[in-house]
């Protein structure tokens, strides 16, 4: 078992990640009768694409000696109607101000867009994955 979620109530669930015992809270978000005072499960969803791409992102970079710390992305989750649902995630990274080749850039590009959540997310949601470069 990964994990084990409960009910709060109040629109509100605790995640217990069973191996490390750390704990994510969700909260509905306000456009759907909820507070919003934490991540909503589709926030997660969203946001898991960058974190699986950063971390595959860093497999890369160990395996080919590119430093990457301090690269950061900021996430942007679009959402539909009939269903309600995610339809869009743009993931644009902030790489460190570092000169880094074209061949390390594009080592980096092709684990940010083939990380396992990337592939497991259905095909109609549209994924934007950018990078912004500071010495190009």
């Amino acid at each position: 078992m990964t994990s084990k979620v409960t009910y709060l109530g109040s629109l509100r669930t605790e995640a217990v990640h069973n191996k490390s015992g750390e704990k994510i809270i969700t909260d509905a978000p306000v456009d759907n009768k909820g507070k919003g005072e934490a991540f909503s499960p589709t926030d997660l969803m969203s946001t898991s694409l960058a974190n699986c791409a950063m971390t595959i992102m860093g497999i890369a970079a160990q395996a080919h000696d590119i430093d990457i710390d301090g690269a950061s992305a900021s996430v942007t989750k679009h959402m539909g109607v009939d269903p309600r649902r995610v339809t869009q995630i743009d993931v644009v990274f902030d790489m460190p101000d570092r000169t880094y080749t074209s061949k390390e850039r594009k080592i980096l590009e092709n684990a940010a867009k083939t990380c396992p959540v990337s592939f497991s997310l259905h095909p109609d949601i549209l994924q934007n994955v950018s990078f912004d470069w500071k010495n190009i």
